[in-house]
């Protein structure tokens, strides 16, 4: 624009210059107004002007311009060139073509702004008066232009709380009257979904088949050839039949498209329902997404989605994968200073908790499911490739009825088709027309014929019903097939890729044997053979470093504990050793944590103490932790080195691990409370110490084998499916488990290459894993990205590979294609 401003002026210059020319040189009367250069079109000469009679002494006054000089007439010409040329100038931007694609690209959101506002205006209406104090509008207008400014006027994230009547810490009341109050006035987390296609759509789309549009061609043509030559009372059976024909597999085809429609609605229902924790009342409870309302507190962890729109209470290391909404792969990290959180994103790393501010259709996400709606009429491998085959068998049909038709038209014409009794058919100058036209109806109706045979009118409808069939069978055993691509695949699978915990295993875990210090606990939750300073800095740890939650009732009831089945199995143990969790955590101060890390096996938290002492708790693989640790606490609380008790140690962790349990250590080291960051950012980048640490306990946790899976293993194995265990826990461990399931039939196949730890797979170069991955039976201490190339390895060497696992650690093998 400036630009533009600089040219118009230049322009103006110009002109001036030009007119003062012309008047220097007694081109241009003083009493010639000529029209403004504002109404001038380009390339449009001036040819009139408005003359002042008042002015008549003017030394520009030309008195007979008719009779002018040929030289003042070219002039005259230059100076509307000269006009004429700046204003072209002025032009040569055009502003209205980028002032249109800015408006187009306005037109998608205003769009979908139309349902907002229609539901802001009615919610609005009911709102109740007094209820909160801040507004639908308001709230949802600061979320969703991430206005820092706003929040930091309501009081940051506390006095935003405190308008929404929610406590950090112990989340809404979440009665019955608060629920339905908050939905009233906020809405709901569910937004409008645009109704599936109706059966009418489906039968439309079922006739617009190739095969069927020539079926439909060849009854028509069957029909009229039939009665021409047959007559009214014969000649119809054959069309007929073909147009029942099709009008069945029009119908079927329909019927059974609808059905999978349906179908296909149930499983987006199941699959978007998902099931999540939030606090209310001060515990930890699991609700459907569809039930979250504005003022829950919700903690977020590693692979979980984002369930409404939020900001951040509190988070450590928290990493949001936002691609989903703003199409940018760039992982962005969440602190006090970029505090909002968009509904559908991922959490990539870290933990958090937020407090929910928007939900359903007054979040972006929602938005967005509610301007789109899922394709279900998608087509499965095998029913393109026999489509193709059906339209590739009609077309070669049609090409040689067609083919046909010319050499049999051919003949008749040129007198070489002949009568059974052997006069020729057609004879030229002889044979009426209406006996021609009856011989090339009879050619016509043989070339009909041909198509009707070639096209497998069926296929399709077969393939349909076989596969619909097939997801229906599978619906019965509990397993929900979200592609009928499946439904092919897995009955191709030559191996299974399966984890360990809550898969082959009940993944209800327990503490069944303890260390502390040097000496085996036995039960390993009787507090009385705990030390007290050992058992407080044991208590200390576990209760800050988990993402679990322990909620105990007023009344006296039982303990709640809520988290991930290793983490509900060490609080339980700690609960029954006398930890105060509510009181410990009140006590200390969280500086910084290290969320649970796949590929280091461990996690860690800074706290403060109540004097002022800085504490780092780790806990993780046993063997991992175990080898950063340079002493331990004995039986009297005292540090002792552990060079001397490292085999003993190790020792113990291989018999816990011979014993299928999954063996976890606990850890610590203090730290100068001077030497930790003081600012933020800072701190939020700060790398825990990990080395220097002392032990403080290991636990072997026993996860049962689940009922049925020896005899699943052994089907699976008689019909020639080999099943592979690949699983984060120890080596031991995994061989453990493998032989109680049956993967492993004796302790002589637990050799390399059959069971190999994931770093010695991933150290392999590409071609060796692929002639390694087929021998591998177990893995164990596996990462995300290990399971992926054992994946990869097998698949490349010819395997159809399934993959079963419920952690998020498994995401990265299960989405390969």
């Amino acid at each position: 624009m400036r630009r533009i401003e600089e040219e118009e002026a230049k322009s103006k210059e110009e002109r001036m210059t030009t007119r003062s020319s012309c008047s220097s040189n007694g081109l241009l009367p003083s009493s010639a107004s000529p029209r403004k250069t504002d109404d001038l079109e380009v390339g449009q000469p001036i040819k009139e002007f408005e003359l002042d009679d008042d002015d008549d002494d003017d030394p520009f006054d030309i008195a007979h311009t008719k009779n002018a000089p040929l030289e003042i007439l070219r002039r005259w010409r230059q100076a509307a060139l000269v006009l004429n040329a700046s204003r072209r100038f002025r032009y040569t931007l055009d502003l209205k073509k980028e002032e249109e694609k800015e408006q187009r690209r306005r037109m998608v959101r205003s769009h979908a702004q139309v349902i907002r506002a229609a539901l802001l205006f009615r919610l609005a209406g009911e709102q109740q008066i007094g209820d909160y104090a801040i507004g639908l509008v308001e709230l949802a207008s600061m979320t969703r232009d991430h206005n820092i400014y706003s929040l930091h006027q309501c009081g940051g994230v506390k006095g935003l709380s405190n308008m929404l009547k929610t406590n950090l810490a112990t989340g809404i009341v979440g009665d019955e009257n608060d629920l339905i109050k908050r939905m009233n006035t906020f809405g709901t987390n569910r937004y409008p979904q645009k109704k599936g296609r109706g059966f009418l759509r489906f039968l439309w789309e079922a006739w617009q088949d190739l095969t069927l549009i020539i079926l439909i061609v060849a009854a028509i043509a069957s029909l009229g050839l039939g009665i021409k030559t047959e007559g009214l009372s014969h000649g119809w059976y054959d069309g007929a039949s073909i147009s029942f024909a099709v009008m069945l597999v029009i119908i079927v085809t329909a019927v059974s498209d609808y059905r999978q429609s349906l179908q296909f609605q149930n499983l987006n229902k199941e699959k978007q329902n998902i099931q999540l924790e939030v606090m209310r009342g001060g515990r930890i409870m699991k609700i459907s997404i569809f039930d979250i309302v504005v003022g829950d507190v919700v903690p977020l962890r590693i692979g979980d989605q984002v369930p409404a729109d939020g900001i951040l209470i509190s988070g450590h290391s928290l990493a949001i994968d936002e691609s989903s909404m703003t199409g940018e792969s760039k992982i962005v990290h969440k602190d006090q200073n970029a505090p909002f959180l968009m509904s559908g994103c991922k959490v990539a790393d870290g933990i958090g908790t937020m407090l929910v501010t928007g939900v359903g259709i007054n979040t972006e996400w929602g938005l967005l499911m509610a301007s789109i709606s899922e394709d279900t009429g998608e087509e499965t491998p095998l029913q393109v490739r026999l489509n193709g085959l059906a339209t590739f068998i009609g077309i070669a049909g049609l090409t040689v009825a067609l083919s046909v038709l010319a050499v049999l038209l051919g003949r008749y014409f040129t007198g070489n088709t002949k009568n059974p009794d052997g006069s020729v058919q057609f004879i030229k100058g002889e044979t009426t027309v209406s006996k021609a036209v009856d011989g090339v109806i009879k050619i016509l109706t043989i070339a009909v014929t041909i198509v009707v045979v070639a096209v497998p009118e069926g296929l399709p409808l077969a393939v349909t019903l076989t596969l619909a069939y097939s997801m229906r069978k599978m619906m019965a055993d509990k397993a929900l097939v979200r592609r009928l691509s499946a439904c092919e695949t897995m009955g191709s699978s030559t191996t299974i890729c399966s984890d360990k915990t809550g898969t082959l295993t009940l993944n209800q875990m327990t503490v069944v044997e303890a260390y502390v210090g040097n000496q085996k606990k036995n039960p390993p939750d009787d507090p009385s053979q705990l030390q007290s300073e050992a058992g407080l800095l044991l208590c200390e740890g576990i209760a800050h470093n988990t993402t679990g939650n322990v909620f105990v009732p007023k009344d006296g009831g039982d303990v709640e504990i809520t988290g991930s089945p290793t983490e509900k199995a060490i609080l339980s143990w700690a609960v029954k050793l006398g930890m105060k969790f509510d009181v410990l955590r009140a006590e200390s101060k969280i500086l910084h944590v290290f969320p649970f890390n796949s590929e280091k096996k461990r996690g860690g938290v800074a706290i403060q103490t109540a004097d002022s002492k800085v504490h780092i708790h780790w806990k993780g693989a046993a063997e991992m932790v175990l080898a950063s640790c340079t002493g331990y606490l004995d039986s009297n609380g005292s540090l002792q080195s552990i060079d001397k008790e490292m085999d003993f140690f190790k020792v113990a962790i291989d018999d816990m691990a011979a014993c299928s349990l999954r063996c976890v250590a606990i850890a610590y080291r203090p730290y100068e409370l001077d030497k930790v960051p003081t600012d933020e950012e800072s701190l939020g980048k700060w790398v825990l110490p990990e080395d220097e640490l002392v032990l403080l306990a290991i636990v072997g946790i026993k996860d049962p084998c689940r009922p049925g899976v020896k005899d699943a293993v052994r089907i699976c194995t008689a019909a020639g499916v080999k099943v592979r265990m690949v699983t984060g826990d120890n080596i031991q461990t995994a061989k453990a488990i493998a032989l109680e399931c049956g993967i492993l039939s004796s302790g002589a196949d637990a050799m390399e290459p059959n069971i190999i730890e994931g770093k010695v797979f991933r150290a392999y170069s590409e071609k060796e894993r692929e002639i390694i991955a087929k021998k591998i039976t177990v893995m164990g201490r596996s990462s995300p990205n290990d399971k992926l190339l054992l994946v990869q390895a097998l698949r490349k060497g010819g395997e159809v590979v399934a993959v079963t696992g419920d952690g998020t650690n498994d995401a990265p093998a299960l989405h390969e294609p």
